[in-house]
């Protein structure tokens, strides 16, 4: 008798007075809904973030022949004057000019361009360093908006990975899963 007294007197003290039977149930369900609701979404967003990556790092393939040889004349045409028939870039390109410019880096594995992902390579291709760093950032670096497809960029870009070692181009495809 005194055990279900100790019983019946706790579950009381855990109800609230003012709530009428069957509300903090519903008020749960709701928030249980609600918290499901929010989940899925969270998932169908990553979802749609990674397939929008994958169509994104795939659209320079290093491994499609006539890609890489588009890539190839567009590079000799619009590149190599800065960054180097080879890639090599510009010398001292870490070192600013007198103008107080930074020379053109260099696309092999010397320079940094593998570091970056495919995405970011082809908006400052396209778009220019000043799309990013403001109006006022002094670059060399034209902006291609106006004079290449985005075709031949992709192409660019996937002549540039071609000539990186496979090691270098599968490590930089896992870091963008």
């Amino acid at each position: 008798m005194y055990g279900r007294f100790l019983t019946q007197a706790s579950t009381t003290q855990a109800c609230r007075t003012d709530e009428k039977p069957g509300q903090t149930m519903r008020g749960r369900s709701i928030l249980l809904l609600a918290a499901i609701a929010i989940v899925a979404l969270a998932g169908i967003m990553l979802a749609i973030v990674r397939s929008s990556r994958s169509e994104l790092k795939e659209r320079a393939n290093s491994t499609n022949v006539a890609q890489v040889a588009l890539g190839r004349t567009v590079y000799a045409q619009h590149c190599a004057s800065c960054h180097g028939a080879n890639l090599e870039g510009q010398p001292e390109w870490r070192k600013r000019k007198f103008n107080g410019r930074l020379p053109a880096p260099p696309h092999d594995v010397s320079g940094h361009t593998w570091e970056h992902p495919d995405d970011a390579i082809f908006r400052v291709t396209k778009q220019g360093f000043r799309a990013f760093a403001g109006p006022q950032y002094e670059t060399d670096m034209p902006s291609f908006e106006h004079v290449l497809s985005d075709d031949e960029i992709w192409a660019t870009i996937a002549f540039i990975k071609s000539k990186w070692p496979p090691e270098l181009v599968e490590r930089r495809r896992s870091r963008a899963r």
